[in-house]
């Protein structure tokens, strides 16, 4: 049975039309985008931080800090993948995020023991790189366990708004609580606001237990047991599906594109702001772009493009601006220029592509939503930064015309495209196979 909407009936109607939600996927709804909030807040308190500590230890060792990340992911996956086969999926998050929260306490206090270690600060680079990409895609898990593909079309997006506030939110708290707090202050903040981000997924799991999905879907009992398996599932299961390698392989030409850019992004602030504090501000002005054109976005374009034209549209617009931000990089290399293609291509990303990716995951089974998507979006997102890292610091060095890293840029985002076209026709396959059985 529905239950009766906690808004008058003339406002759910103008609310549901507003933001094409239903009624009683109200509570849902505000759920998701609090979760998102609480997460990215956190987050986003210390990505300014973790940027100008990777600025600080030289532009031309980035590619160091992305192979010291990648080599942390993978031994963080095992660890990773014993707790998804041992405790139930509503406890996943829990488990993971507690650990989260214990490290950034940790950090905190040695931070606050020794502000100017050089190594900490390394340590804590490479450390956030790599609990941001394990806790976005859980809390990405979380959704696309709770909801049907037919309701990710309409509401994902709207739910990632909350993800942008809490992008916006984070660097406010970070430029206004800096010197209050100091770094380790901030860190224990962050430990806080992601706990609470916990707390709220576990709730979302209940609220799926109230009102399940339509027939054929697991029963409370059954979504209540551990996945079971062993802690490489994920990846033997990537290996074995087509699809799955096909979401893959568009992550890793997505990574690609991000490192390529990012180095670009260091280079260019680094030659054109010689100050920390000026470099943190320009982080966090991009990032106040970036994040108030993705809500926009995702308040109210995304979720109708995905519901009318399918996920497929999602995947390929922003690769090919993004290949045409290339070229014009490849032809003006300038700061202003830069600043437009990056803030285009993030907002893009958070607010179409990250969508899209995320529902592609409404169509497999429960394990590969926590196993196997794990396992790309950390794994092989920093295995391709990785490689990526060193390839862009190559074409630096040893390309006679500075402009061939972009050139070889726009033909990795024409690829990236073809990669995201095909799989949003998979994905309509699959939904419509599953809504026939």
């Amino acid at each position: 049975m529905t239950p009766s909407s906690p808004l008058a009936p003339g406002a759910a109607s103008r609310f549901a039309a507003l933001f094409n939600v239903r009624p009683h996927e109200a509570p849902v709804v505000m759920a998701g985008l609090v979760m998102f909030f609480l997460l990215f807040a956190g987050y986003f308190m210390l990505r300014p931080i973790r940027e100008t500590m990777g600025v600080a230890g030289g532009v031309d060792n980035l590619q160091w800090l992305f192979t010291g990340t990648f080599v942390a992911t993978l031994a963080v996956l095992p660890a990773y993948g014993w707790i998804a086969s041992k405790v139930s999926r509503r406890r996943i998050v829990p488990w993971v995020f507690g650990v989260v929260v214990a490290s950034l306490l940790g950090y905190g206090g040695a931070m606050l023991a020794r502000p100017d270690d050089v190594w900490l600060a390394r340590t804590f680079y490479i450390w956030v790189s790599v609990i941001n990409l394990l806790m976005i895609s859980l809390a990405w898990s979380v959704l696309a366990d709770v909801m049907d593909s037919h309701e990710a079309k309409r509401l994902f997006a709207l739910i990632a708004g909350g993800a942008s506030l809490g992008g916006l939110v984070g660097p406010l708290l970070t430029t206004l609580l800096v010197k209050p707090l100091g770094h380790g202050g901030l860190m224990v903040l962050s430990a806080v606001l992601i706990g609470a981000s916990a707390a709220t997924a576990t709730w979302l799991h209940r609220w799926r237990d109230r009102h399940p999905l339509p027939a054929g879907a697991l029963s409370s009992d059954q979504r209540r047991r551990p996945l079971g398996g062993n802690p490489f599932a994920g990846a033997t299961a990537v290996f074995r599906s087509p699809y799955l390698m096909g979401i893959a392989f568009f992550v890793l030409l997505l990574a690609t594109v991000t490192t390529f850019l990012y180095f670009e992004q260091a280079k260019l602030v680094a030659e054109r702001f010689a100050d920390k504090e000026e470099q943190t501000r320009v982080f966090g002005l991009i990032d106040t772009a970036v994040q108030t054109l993705a809500i926009l976005s995702q308040l109210f374009i995304t979720g109708r493009i995905a519901q009318r034209l399918g996920v497929g549209v999602l995947l390929v617009a922003v690769p090919m601006i993004v290949a045409a931000g290339f070229l014009w990089l490849a032809l003006a290399p300038v700061f202003a220029v830069f600043v437009v293609v990056m803030v285009v291509r993030r907002a893009g990303e958070y607010a179409f592509v990250r969508p899209g990716r995320e529902m592609l995951y409404t169509v497999v089974p429960a394990e590969q939503k926590y196993k196997a998507k794990n396992f790309i979006d950390t794994v092989v997102y920093r295995g391709g930064d990785a490689l990526s890292g060193w390839v862009k610091r190559a074409l630096d060095v040893l390309a006679e015309h500075p402009a061939a890293a972009m050139f070889i840029g726009a033909g990795v985002a024409v690829a990236w495209a073809v990669t995201g076209a095909a799989l949003g026709r998979r994905q309509t396959e699959l939904e419509a196979s599953r809504d026939a059985a």
